[in-house]
């Protein structure tokens, strides 16, 4: 066993983890963070999307031990005091989903996009979001919400 401290969601934390323990299996099954879904473990799908250290990565690509000392922001960390972060309201408004299995990831990652490159044009949209797979949209409501959450400033306030 390994001990680890990290900070999720804004809370600090602290556990002994196997050292083969990937991240998303730490955040779901010791963390309960089960917005952060397992989709491929391959790290094809993205769905499991999470912020390390600001930036986004696939968390069944990466050991809860290569977190330790870092901060995690899962898609449950997003909403801050009972709002929507606007990415997210972006999803919501433009019906940037469907079954629901993508999303976490896809909002994370265009959180990540909008943080680099506030005002994406739509071809930086399809490219940043390239490594998420969804199944279900095509794809237009998605690269739609990601544009009105651009237009809404959310690159400037993430």
């Amino acid at each position: 066993m390994t001990r680890i401290s990290l900070t999720v969601d804004g809370a600090r934390v602290s556990d002994d983890v196997e050292p083969r323990m990937l991240l998303v299996q730490y955040l779901r099954e010791r963390l309960g963070k089960t917005g952060t879904v397992i989709g491929c473990d391959t790290s094809n799908c993205g769905a499991c999307t999470v912020h390390l250290n600001g930036t986004s990565v696939k968390s069944c690509n990466v050991l809860a031990v290569q977190a330790d000392g870092g901060e995690v922001t899962t898609i449950e960390g997003l909403a801050q005091d009972g709002q929507l972060h606007p990415v997210q309201e972006a999803f919501r408004e433009c019906h940037g989903l469907q079954c629901g299995f993508c999303t976490p990831g896809m909002i994370m990652q265009s959180v990540d996009l909008l943080n680099s490159n506030p005002n994406p044009s739509e071809e930086e949209i399809r490219l940043g979001l390239e490594g998420n797979l969804c199944r279900c949209t095509g794809y237009h409501n998605i690269v739609r919400a990601v544009q009105h959450a651009a237009g809404q400033g959310a690159g400037a306030t993430s």
